[in-house]
């Protein structure tokens, strides 16, 4: 159990960039038309017996805003690094340069940025059902302080006003995010 508010508020705002932080990573593998090296992040490659991230056999740049480059370290898994990428389910489709495997970006469509958009939407929900169960594990901490006289009911209403302020500001980043997100991916 905390000891104080302050330590109390530590913690929970450590869980809820922890959060945030979860809703970044989901947001940012989906593809906005613009070329990101985290588009490829999930892509696995049957490589040296195994299937390993691509980012273990190839380093990923992106020289322009619709293209991305993999520069495949060994020549022997170039083949291999074309074929994962072509059968991701993402939609692109890779050429290969001598130990460069060129990913260009096609355009988005309508109805794609649309699908982008929605599943954008769920992630945020998701991002403030977590945010929210922080908010809960705090308030259920500070009820438990109160019923066992660790705190008096004034500072029950002063820890647990303090809770909810911290979450409305968390529910506030992660609006943002999901705005900048959404503008990201109706642009043209």
């Amino acid at each position: 159990m905390p000891a104080d508010l302050n330590d109390l508020l530590a913690d929970l705002t450590r869980r809820m960039d922890g959060a945030i932080e979860s809703l970044r990573r989901d947001l940012s593998g989906l593809r906005s038309g613009r070329a990101s090296p985290n588009l490829l992040e999930p892509v696995r490659v049957e490589a040296y017996g195994s299937e390993v991230p691509l980012s273990q056999v190839g380093s990923i740049a992106v020289p322009e805003a619709r293209m991305l480059t993999v520069s495949v370290w060994d020549r022997t898994v170039v083949g291999a690094v074309e074929r994962a990428i072509r059968d991701s389910g993402l939609g692109l489709n890779p050429s290969t340069d001598g130990q460069t495997v060129r990913v260009p970006i096609p355009a988005l469509t309508e109805e794609r940025r649309n699908e982008l958009a929605r599943a954008a939407a769920r992630y945020t929900e998701n991002g403030k059902i977590s945010v929210r169960g922080v908010r809960r594990d705090g308030m259920e901490q500070t009820k438990a302080l109160e019923k066992k006289s660790e705190i008096s009911q004034d500072d029950m209403k002063t820890w647990t006003d303090a809770i909810q302020k911290l979450t409305d500001q968390y529910i506030k980043k992660v609006d943002d995010i999901f705005a900048d997100k959404e503008r990201e991916i109706k642009q043209v």
